[in-house]
């Protein structure tokens, strides 16, 4: 390409640097969410997976079993009976730290004797480690502890650390600290290890171990040896190859990382339509020089390749930039993850961010993608239109109305289409994205036509009001729609994403805080340090029960105690539930008669499944539910199905007197406390601290404190559902402010006749400014109904296909004012500076030309 031709495009380009800058930095933050999403995920995953495979070493199966673990003299005739084939016992739980309650560590107890075919905890270690192997296995309650973990809790060798056991406080010695490679560093984060004599007495299971690992051969030979061990099992037992818990995670947390990436891309969607309305601003200022290149004699290809090739630099730039600016964007989004899998899934300690090249990649070629795709249009209407075309401004706008009339009949059928699709009854979350993003696309580009015939309807209102200037304001943006119509979808599609997403949230919370209001009935409640909404690691103390019920205050008291059942298709979450009559009202059953459905639970061995349970396992009441017990596989029934928000995978309830019956398990974790109700809650609160033994810690709350920190919770959850929202919000603030401004230093000459004919500084500076706020609140309003369309789409389409929960529309007017302030302030913003300008400038500097 000859490189006057370059010279030329470059100086255009300079002309205008504020607006090249921020087409940039609107591209960067479309990447930048889409590659910070992709490496929190990524690392979360590489984190867990870590942590398994460490944890795992060459293990090929485990036997697992129920909540009360396995026999201690399994493992002995196991190894009586299988010599040749590698078994390690393991007891793992969950302690807690007494000034960080929410911090977990896991305690391993492992037989040191057993591990070297499975494990390498200690080799490659360096010579500041100091391992007292003897110690472990003879002095009592000592741990050992990598040396990152060490150094975080503030532990030197010998020092005592004071950990939460279910109610008991216990002091255990570290005599080991080490200090390994990565997978150390990583795979045994916040992980004490001990003897596992020392594991069993410190959680109180002496005589039993949580698994046994298993080297077995590959093969038919292996086959037939499992087969062998499956018929051997005690009845609560399973044989389950290594892998199985992880990829049940994986599978626990694919639609969480699932809705995540779609809204980061729904960010790079709103990106995309910002970088198209500024790529276009910046093609069609130049549209004169264009028809002055082709006059001289330079090609179409040449101009094709030009452009092409320009958009190509700005989106290697932008992408570039976007890749920096994901990583650090990436680092915040570890924590709010990390959050998330602890309050929702499980204890995940991410270190570290792990910058995974191929996130890096996806997320330059979106970026490049999406400029790409907002090129290729204008770059082929300045092309191949005739250079006088280009020379003049009116066949412009005649074509903008012919291509208007293209994307409202575009947009319909999208909008049509993607409601269509949002109303098939299917189980896809892809499909239902695609659906939504269908209806956000098309609603988008229904903007221009729907936002021009509104300013033909308020038109007579605003001459009415503000005389003359009204009236210019609107011919204005109708006379203009080759400019406006694009910036006029890209806003409008930018606030809708925006109000849409803060409408399903606080519908969500809403809904939350009314199903919390109904099941907390209980007074007060009682629980381990460290229980929230997932399963117990620990228990009470059982003989609570009979301090709490021997109080003249207490009228009654229900138990409940959450387990986590594990096979070969994953995991179970089940409550064991012992009601009073008082925490029936707590229940709000969507399937079966509420009268029937107790009756079933109490006296029929029946099972209560929650709403998400019911729908990922496609199960109503009648329905039959295989659970293993420790008695072997059992079949219940379901007797009714019922409202649920304290987990996405969902819940079996059971009655203890069933529970009891099947599991040989008397394990509570929590107590609901119903006091007379001429009682002192207080009063009673402090009494039952003054009977607690000190060395006995628990948790008592009263019903308020309980749905506080639920609410905590799901404001954690939702933190980065709201970072990305902001940031799809900051995306549209920029975009449109580039593009508005563009707008209006376009229009230089324009406004110079203006001055030229009498218009005075101050009117031109309400007219521009005007002007810009009247697109602004025009789009505001446009984008309301479509952020409610998206809003429903998340709700009824996406939330229930991801986790399974109901819940209702809710319509704050916070959220839709905030929309349109949005919009308003966005581009009243975007015409102070050129409104600014072009008073201070001379008509006769307005109206010269090329």
């Amino acid at each position: 390409m000859i490189p006057i031709l370059w010279r030329a495009n470059w100086r255009g380009l300079k002309q205008h640097p504020w607006q090249v800058a921020l087409t940039l930095l609107g591209i960067a933050l479309g990447v930048a969410i889409v590659i910070a999403i992709d490496l929190a995920n990524t690392s979360a995953y590489r984190s867990f997976n870590l942590a398994a495979k460490t944890l795992a070493g060459r293990t090929t199966h485990e036997i697992i079993s129920g909540p009360n673990g396995l026999p201690e003299a399994f493992y002995t005739q196991l190894r009586l009976d299988y010599p040749l084939y590698p078994s390690a016992p393991i007891i793992e739980g969950q302690v807690y730290l007494p000034h960080d309650k929410g911090k977990q560590l896991r305690l391993l107890g492992i037989d040191p004797f057993a591990e070297s075919p499975f494990r390498d905890y200690f080799s490659n270690i360096d010579t500041e480690s100091t391992i007292n192997i003897a110690a472990l296995l003879t002095q009592p309650n000592t741990v050992i502890i990598e040396y990152r973990t060490a150094q975080q809790l503030g532990l030197k060798l010998n020092d005592q650390i004071a950990v939460y056991i279910g109610s008991h406080i216990t002091q255990l010695t570290i005599i080991g600290i080490f200090q390994g490679n990565e997978l150390a560093q990583h795979g045994l984060a916040n992980l004490l290890i001990a003897d596992i004599a020392t594991a069993q007495e410190v959680l109180d299971q002496v005589g039993r171990i949580s698994r046994i690992d298993l080297i077995l051969p590959t093969g038919k030979a292996g086959t037939a040896l499992q087969n062998q061990l499956q018929k051997e099992l005690p009845p609560e037992a399973t044989l389950i190859p290594a892998g199985t818990r992880s990829q049940a995670i994986t599978e626990m947390t694919h639609a969480f990382q699932l809705n995540l990436t779609a809204l980061s891309l729904l960010a790079l969607l709103v990106g995309s339509f910002i970088v198209f309305n500024t790529v276009a601003f910046l093609w069609l200022q130049r549209r004169r020089l264009m028809g002055l290149l082709r006059v001289l004699g330079v090609t179409q290809k040449q101009i094709f390749l030009l452009l092409v090739t320009e958009a190509v630099a700005l989106g290697v730039l932008g992408s570039i930039g976007g890749v920096f600016l994901g990583i650090m964007l990436g680092q915040g989004f570890i924590g709010l993850v990390s959050q998330t899998f602890n309050d929702l899934y499980f204890s995940a300690q991410i270190q570290a961010l792990f910058i995974s090249p191929g996130s890096l990649v996806k997320g330059i070629l979106l970026g490049l993608g999406a400029t790409l795709v907002a090129t290729i249009v204008p770059a082929l209407e300045l092309t191949y239109v005739s250079p006088s075309v280009n020379l003049r401004r009116s066949p412009l706008e005649t074509q903008a109305r012919y291509w208007l009339k293209w994307a409202t009949f575009i947009g319909g059928s999208l909008l049509i289409t993607g409601f269509l699709i949002l109303l098939i009854a299917n189980k896809s979350i892809i499909l239902g994205f695609v659906g939504l993003t269908g209806l956000q696309i098309g609603g988008a580009l229904l903007a221009p036509v729907l936002g021009t015939f509104f300013l033909i309807l308020i038109q007579p209102s605003l001459r009415y009001c503000f005389g003359i200037l009204g009236q210019l304001a609107v011919r204005g943006i109708i006379a203009s729609l080759s400019r406006t119509g694009i910036a006029m979808a890209a806003l409008t599609l930018a606030i809708a994403a925006t109000v849409g997403i803060g409408i399903m949230i606080n519908s969500f919370r809403l809904s939350v805080s009314q199903w919390l209001s109904m099941t907390l009935q209980a007074d007060l409640y009682v629980s381990v340090p460290g229980a929230h909404t997932g399963p117990a690691h620990s228990s009470l103390d059982l003989s609570l029960i009979e301090t709490i019920t021997s109080m003249p205050e207490v009228a009654a008291i229900s138990t409940t105690h959450w387990i986590r059942l594990e096979d070969k298709k994953g995991f179970i979450d089940m409550v064991i539930f012992q009601p009073a009559l008082q925490s029936l009202a707590s229940f709000r059953f969507i399937a079966g008669d509420p009268k029937q459905v107790w009756q079933a639970f109490i006296h029929d061995e029946a099972v209560l499944i929650s709403e998400p349970y019911a729908y990922h396992h496609h199960l109503s009441p009648g329905s039959n539910l295989t659970l293993r017990t420790d008695h072997g596989d059992h079949t219940f029934t379901v007797a009714g199905v019922y409202q649920s928000y304290g987990s996405d995978r969902g819940v079996v309830t059971i009655h203890r007197h069933t529970y009891a019956h099947y599991w040989l398990d008397t394990k509570i974790s929590g107590i609901g406390i119903y006091a007379r109700s001429d009682a002192d809650i207080e009063l009673i609160r402090q009494t039952l601290w003054q009977k607690i033994q000190p060395d006995h810690p628990i948790q008592i709350n009263t019903n308020r404190a309980i749905r506080e920190l639920s609410l905590q919770i799901f404001d954690r959850t939702f933190a980065i559902t709201e970072v990305v929202r902001t940031l799809a919000g900051l995306v549209a603030f920029i975009g449109i402010f580039s593009a508005l401004m563009a707008l209006q230093l376009e229009r230089s000459q324009e406004f110079g006749i203006l001055r030229a004919i009498g218009l005075t500084p101050r009117q031109l500076w309400y007219l521009m400014v005007g002007q810009t706020g009247l697109m602004g609140l025009v789009c505001g309003l446009l984008s309301l109904p479509l952020g409610l369309a998206s809003a429903a789409g998340l709700i009824y389409v996406i939330n229930y296909r991801s986790f399974g929960w109901s819940m209702a529309l809710s319509i704050s007017s916070l959220d839709l004012l905030q929309g349109i302030a949005l919009a308003l302030i966005a581009a009243i913003l975007a015409g102070l500076y050129p409104a600014w300008g072009m008073a201070q400038t001379a008509p006769a500097t307005g109206l010269r030309s090329e």
